[in-house]
């Protein structure tokens, strides 16, 4: 999603990815002290860092809330944070005649739910259904349905896609 937006705003991100396991938790402890390390010197400081942390049940309005309450003052203007209410899986499957057009079939939707696995179920379910193999639990297909999403139309079905595409946009443009 970084790659397409800063193509989109004609700019060439070169990304370090960081990852933390272990639930919403550990991610914020670790977020924690990545950002401890920059302050004092001991990471270099980024242009932009996007925080991606999955809702879970918090509402996105509180996740994001936690996130951005955590943010170090030396950071604060070059934070994005992506929170997907309530899994990422959503995302994915948040433009439907896109999903169908990588994909082969149209996920079935439905109201937001927060449990456990649910959407991740869901889109793997789809991609079976369909008949293409999926190896990775579906994110092997996160690029080509990335490309393909209608970003607008995909922000206006999942919010909290929307808040990310807009806020990413914002401070790539801010950045260049």
């Amino acid at each position: 999603m970084i790659y397409r937006i800063a193509t989109e705003e004609r700019l060439e991100p070169s990304l370090r990815i960081r990852s933390s396991r272990g639930g919403h938790g550990r991610a914020l402890t670790e977020w924690e002290i990545y950002q401890r390390a920059v302050v004092k010197g001991a990471a270099g400081l980024p242009d932009l860092v996007v925080v991606a942390i999955d809702a879970n049940c918090l509402s996105f309005h509180q996740a994001h809330r936690q996130i951005r309450g955590r943010i170090e003052p030396e950071l604060r203007d070059r934070v994005v944070i992506a929170c997907p209410d309530p899994h990422i899986e959503r995302w994915y499957m948040a433009d439907p005649p896109s999903f169908r057009a990588v994909i082969g079939r149209q996920p079935k939707i439905e109201k937001v739910k927060c449990e456990r696995d649910r959407y991740k179920q869901i889109l793997m379910q789809t991609i079976r259904d369909s008949g293409q193999i999926t190896t990775l639990g579906g994110i092997e297909f996160a690029q080509d349905l990335v490309s393909a999403m209608d970003l607008y139309r995909a922000g206006k079905s999942e919010p909290s896609l929307g808040f990310f595409v807009d806020d990413m946009r914002r401070a790539l443009r801010a950045v260049s």
